[in-house]
């Protein structure tokens, strides 16, 4: 089952999107995304709407705005409830209102109700959110732009409207994505690349410090949008000064300056030479039907399952001898290959080679707060620290469950989340 994003009318049925205009701010470590949203009702009643979005979990909204016909409203923080009573008042008495809140199952899903928007009548919603850009192991900087329509899979007994679990084919995507991206950092910046076809780096400065970049004419907003963003001397210590808002009262968070500090420390390969001697290598493997649909529309690319298992095998290959492994497979159930971790053998990687070899997208559902809590429970192994990597094309719907669990399990000896 999954839970479709989108603009949805009361009944859950999907209202296509004209057009969605993104432009990104990347500096240094963090982006600053102003997304404008366009749509129109194209029935001859009015409808009761809303619009169910994905935000990065770590994203922070900073500003929210519409504007139906000439009416415009700039968003205000209220009391959960007392914004839920100004909205239902509005609505009662023939009044524009809109209502953004944070689901209750997954902190990276927004919900904002548009109330009434009368037949033939146009839409457009301005949503800005600052978000922190994640650190890859090659030393790029990882932005993430999330496609609205992504499906994402419900678990059993949550709420939310549900269907088969599909991908989404270009065809059916009813509108076009304009995105921009403007890169500056006090280091100069080698190159941006990403899983989507992108115009040429523009520099704007002979320092090569700021540049600006965009997504080639007609791209359909069928996948996520993934920058990898790349800085020299990206160990280097930098600070980024912002100045102040001028209407903000001195001594204001507001108006004061504000510095941010990036720290990316380079350890001495002897340290994690020594580190990577010893361990307990958990592998957490999604099986859930989403995982057969392929990385892009591509007929010649891999299915992500096919993409997981493969890189799932590379990382079987390159443990040290006498840690610790073991691998977990999950969907609507899940499973593992041995009762607990095991020490790493030729006999021992054998064995799960040929398992994971056969492993394919055929266990339904994507319930994967079930096996986290399971892996968890095992006692660690003494002087072996626990690394528990996860492979998921992510179509989760109660992340705020799952996140809660790795939080509650962060603070013991020895463990460790990638995913």
């Amino acid at each position: 089952m999954v839970n479709f994003c989108g603009l949805l009318t009361a009944n859950k049925q999907p209202v296509p999107l004209k057009s969605v205009a993104v432009e990104v701010e990347v500096r240094d470590h963090v982006a600053t995304v102003v997304s404008t949203l366009h749509y129109e009702n194209k029935e001859d009643k009015p409808i009761e709407a809303v619009f169910v979005f994905p935000l990065p979990g770590d994203a922070a909204v900073c500003h929210f705005s519409a504007k139906i016909g000439q009416t415009q409203i700039v968003a205000e923080v209220r009391e959960k409830q007392k914004a839920r009573e100004e909205y239902d008042d509005a609505l009662s008495s023939g009044q524009q209102a809109f209502l953004l809140e944070e689901s209750e199952q997954s902190p990276d899903i927004f919900t904002l109700s548009v109330g009434s928007l009368p037949p033939g009548e146009s839409a457009s919603i301005r949503l800005e959110y600052v978000t922190e850009l994640a650190v890859q192991a090659d030393d790029g900087l990882r932005f993430c732009l999330p496609a609205v329509l992504n499906p994402r899979y419900q678990p059993q007994g949550s709420e939310g409207a549900s269907v088969q679990v599909t991908s989404v084919p270009v065809s059916l995507v009813p509108y076009s994505l304009s995105f921009s991206a403007k890169v500056s950092s006090p280091r100069p910046i080698l190159k941006v690349e990403s899983n989507c076809s992108l115009d040429p780096l523009q520099y704007i400065n002979t320092e090569q410090t700021q540049a600006t970049v965009k997504l080639a004419a007609g791209h359909k907003f069928d996948r996520d949008v993934e920058l990898l963003i790349y800085y020299k001397d990206a160990h280097q210590p930098t600070a980024v000064v912002e100045a102040g808002q001028a209407s903000a009262k001195p001594g204001t968070l507001m108006g004061d300056p504000v510095v941010m500090l990036s720290l990316y420390p380079e350890f001495p390969q002897g340290v994690m030479s020594s580190v990577a001697s010893c361990g307990e290598f958990v592998f957490l493997l999604d099986r859930s039907g989403s995982m057969d649909c392929r990385m892009n529309e591509s007929d010649s690319c891999q299915t992500r399952i096919t993409s997981a298992r493969d890189t799932l095998l590379l990382l079987l290959k390159s443990i040290p001898v006498g840690c610790y492994f073991n691998i977990y497979s999950f969907g609507s159930r899940y499973e593992y290959i041995f009762p607990k971790s095991v020490e790493y053998s030729q006999q021992t990687m054998d064995e799960a080679l040929k398992k994971v070899e056969n492993m394919g997208a055929d266990m339904g559902g994507t319930e994967i707060l079930q096996p986290i809590k399971h892996i968890f429970s095992q006692p660690c192994i003494p002087n072996q620290p626990r690394q528990l990597f996860v492979f998921t094309d992510g179509e989760v719907g109660n992340t705020k469950e799952v996140i809660n669990q790795v939080k509650k399990n962060s603070s013991s000896p020895g463990v460790s989340l990638l995913g």
